[in-house]
C-alpha cells in the first residue's frame, strides 16, 4: 500500500493549499481521496472540520451548475461530483454521460479508442491512458461507467496484441455488420476477449493508482461492488446447507470435468521448472539455447533422437514465448509508471520508473542473438 500513501499525501497536499485559498469544496474532494487511499486521524479531522463549516452564500446561489446523484431520482448540487456521504451519493456530470454513452454506441474497438485501423502500438497507448484514466469507475460514476471502462480495456487488450488483432481484422468487421440493431457493442466482443481484466490492465498501466479496498472485483468478467456483495452474502447465509450444497454444485462440476479432461489430454513430458507432484524433477539442458528443463525418470529411455530434438525445440519455443510475455509486462508497467509520474509531476516516482530493470527483455535480447549466431 505504500504507492496508496505517496498518492494519499500528495491529494492532502492539493486539499491544503484548496484551503487556503478559499476551495472547500476542492479541498474536501481531495480529503475524502486521500483517506479512501491511506485512512489516517488527521485527514478525518480536516474533513470533519470542513463538513462543519456553514456553505458559504456564493455557494448557495448556483443552481446552474448542477451534477446528478446515484441513487436518487433528481438532480441535486454535488461538489465536483462527490460531496454527501457514501457510495449511493456520488455524482456525476452531463458530460460523463455523454461520454459514456460514445462509448456503447461505438461499433469497433478503434472507435472506442478513438484511433484509425493503422494505429501504432504508442498510438493505441496514448489513447488508452487518457480514456482509462477518464472512465476509471472510482473517477467517473456516471450510469454505465463500469461497462465503458471494461470495454475501453478489452479494446486495448486485443488491439496491442499482434495476433489478436490480426484475427480482430479479418473476422472482427464483419460480425460487427451482422450484429443486429439494439444489441449494443458487446455483440462485436464476442470471440474476440481479452487475456487480462481491465482493472488488471489499468494497474498494469498505472500502477495501482486508483484505490480498489471499497469499489470494484472481477467475477465472471463483470464488475460489481464489495459492498454488494458482502450484503448479498449475509442475506443468504440463512439458506441452510442444502442451498449451500445446490449453489456449489456447478462448480463442483466444472472441477470434476476440468479432472476429467486433464487425464484425457496427454501433458507434456517436460516443464520449464520442478514439478515433484508429476515426477519431472530431473534437470537437462537444450543443446541449441541451453535452455534447463525438467524431466521424468523415463524419458531417456523414451526419446531419442528425432523425438528428443522435437521435444527440444519445443521446450526453447516455449522458453521464448514466456520471455516475450513477461518482457511485455516489464515495458508496460515502466512506461506506465513513467506517464503517471509525468502527470503528477512525481520527480521520486519519476526516478524510480526510470531505475527499473526489464530483466525478461534483456533474457529475450540475449537468446535472439543465439539464435541469429546458431542460424
Amino acid at each position: 500500500m505504500e504507492s496508496n500513501k505517496d498518492e494519499a499525501e500528495r491529494c492532502i497536499s492539493i486539499a491544503l493549499k484548496a484551503i487556503q485559498s478559499n476551495q472547500p469544496d476542492r479541498a474536501l474532494h481531495f480529503l475524502e481521496k486521500a483517506q479512501r487511499l491511506y485512512p489516517t486521524p488527521r485527514v478525518r479531522a480536516l474533513i470533519e472540520s470542513l463538513n462543519q463549516k456553514p456553505q458559504s452564500a456564493s455557494d448557495q446561489a448556483q443552481p446552474t451548475n448542477m451534477t446528478h446523484r446515484k441513487g436518487g431520482g433528481a438532480d441535486t448540487p454535488s461538489a465536483n461530483g462527490e460531496a454527501g456521504g457514501g457510495e449511493g451519493t456520488k455524482g456525476y456530470t452531463e458530460e460523463q454521460v455523454a461520454a459514456v454513452k460514445r462509448v456503447k454506441q461505438c461499433k469497433d474497438y478503434y472507435e472506442i479508442l478513438g484511433v484509425s485501423r493503422a494505429a501504432s502500438d504508442e498510438d493505441l497507448k496514448k489513447a488508452y491512458r487518457k480514456l482509462a484514466l477518464k472512465f476509471h469507475p472510482d473517477k467517473n460514476h456516471a450510469p454505465g461507467t463500469t461497462e465503458a471502462f471494461k470495454a475501453i480495456g478489452t479494446a486495448y487488450a486485443v488491439l496491442s496484441n499482434p495476433e489478436k488483432r490480426k484475427q480482430y481484422a479479418q473476422f472482427g468487421h464483419d460480425r460487427t455488420q451482422a450484429a443486429q440493431p439494439g444489441h449494443g457493442h458487446g455483440d462485436f466482443h464476442r470471440g474476440f476477449e481479452a487475456d487480462i481484466s481491465p482493472e488488471d490492465l489499468f494497474n498494469m498501466f498505472f500502477g495501482g493508482g486508483f484505490p480498489s479496498s471499497n469499489v470494484h472485483v472481477y467475477s465472471n468478467g463483470r464488475m460489481r461492488y464489495t459492498y454488494q456483495q458482502r450484503q448479498d452474502r449475509r442475506e443468504n447465509q440463512g439458506d441452510g446447507g442444502l442451498a449451500m450444497f445446490v449453489q456449489l454444485m456447478p462448480i463442483l462440476i466444472l472441477i470434476l470435468v476440468s479432472a476429467l479432461s486433464q487425464l484425457m489430454v496427454s501433458s507434456p513430458p517436460y516443464s520449464l521448472s520442478p514439478r515433484p507432484s508429476v515426477g519431472l524433477v530431473h534437470r537437462r539442458v537444450t543443446d541449441h539455447l541451453n535452455v534447463f528443463y525438467y524431466v521424468a525418470d523415463t524419458f531417456s529411455k523414451e526419446y531419442t533422437g528425432s523425438s528428443l530434438k522435437t521435444v527440444e525445440r519445443n521446450v526453447e519455443d516455449d522458453y521464448v514465448a514466456n520471455l516475450r510475455n513477461n518482457c511485455w509486462k516489464e515495458k508496460q508497467q515502466k512506461e506506465g509508471l513513467l506517464y503517471r509520474a509525468r502527470h503528477f509531476g512525481d520527480t521520486n516516482m519519476y526516478h524510480k520508473a526510470q531505475k527499473m530493470s526489464t530483466p525478461s527483455c534483456n533474457r529475450l535480447s540475449e537468446t535472439m542473438k543465439s539464435l541469429e549466431n546458431f542460424w
